[in-house]
């Protein structure tokens, strides 16, 4: 069998589930991180993440060009689009639109990233790269600013230190498995209160948010622009309603959760900045 039909089978079998699952579902957003595939992304984000990517793209040029590497089915990069209506995805797999009856949007084009970016954009995110694919060379030649996105045990080939690329922030927010484990224990178990309180003092956020420049002068313009940001962002009460389920996992702004990666005072959703910057 070849591997594309025993992908287009997978996904199929996805979709079956997806439909069982909402004759029961306890809510209409728990599907987005039970079936990120279709219905969200492996990634957990909120609006000031959005607010976050946008503030780092303005302080670049007033009309930043933007491509999201691994877009999927678009679900964040139509969150940029409102604010950077030029924007382009670029997704691989062109069977998840086949398979879903969703037509692709001429804003995303379907090619590999290794060789299918044609021009050099002001900001370039990775949102998901495939364990055992590294396309690093090609997105660092086609741009000096990147933002990644990546789960600490899968796609660790989304880090551009040594790729001619300073790190100039990062924060901690879950992934959509983080989320979904938390989902399952809460919703669709039969686990006892002492059960779920002591399955809610094992989790975790594994997800990290790099920002990366490669020129000194922009990394300073980032930093600034962060900066102002997070001034605003203290007073920001806009959110998406599927952040909601984020909160009632634990997973809420500015929750301290330890990691390996942070010190054990760090908190979700907290910018570093590198103090080289």
């Amino acid at each position: 069998m070849s591997s594309d039909r025993k992908n287009g089978e997978n996904i199929q079998q996805a979709l079956s589930s997806l439909k069982a699952f909402r004759t029961y579902a306890a809510s209409p957003y728990h599907e987005r991180f039970s079936f990120p595939l279709f219905r969200g992304t492996y990634f957990s984000y909120r609006k000031i993440d959005v607010m976050r990517v946008i503030s780092v793209a303005s302080a670049i040029s007033e009309s930043p060009t933007y491509i999201d590497v691994g877009c999927g089915c678009g679900d964040f990069l139509k969150k940029i689009r409102r604010y950077i209506p030029n924007s382009i995805g670029m997704e691989k797999d062109p069977q998840i639109f086949y398979y879903c009856r969703k037509s692709i949007p001429e804003y995303i084009k379907i090619a590999d990233a290794r060789w299918g970016i044609e021009k050099k954009y002001d900001v370039i995110f990775v949102g998901w790269m495939d364990p055992g694919i590294d396309f690093r060379d090609a997105i660092a030649a086609k741009t000096d600013v990147i933002i990644t996105t990546f789960d600490q045990g899968i796609s660790l080939a989304a880090e551009f230190d040594g790729h001619g690329f300073q790190r100039v922030a990062t924060w901690r927010t879950p992934t959509w498995e983080d989320i979904n484990s938390e989902i399952m224990n809460r919703y669709y178990t039969k686990h006892g209160n002492q059960q779920l309180s002591m399955l809610s003092s094992l989790r975790g956020a594994h997800n990290l948010w790099y920002v990366y420049s490669k020129k000194p002068v922009t990394s300073q313009a980032i930093k600034a622009a962060l900066e102002h940001w997070l001034v605003q962002e203290k007073s920001f009460n806009e959110s998406y309603d599927f952040e909601s389920v984020l909160d009632e996992c634990g997973y809420r702004y500015l929750e301290k959760l330890p990691s390996p990666f942070f010190t054990n005072t760090a908190a979700l959703w907290e910018i570093k900045f590198n103090p080289a910057c």
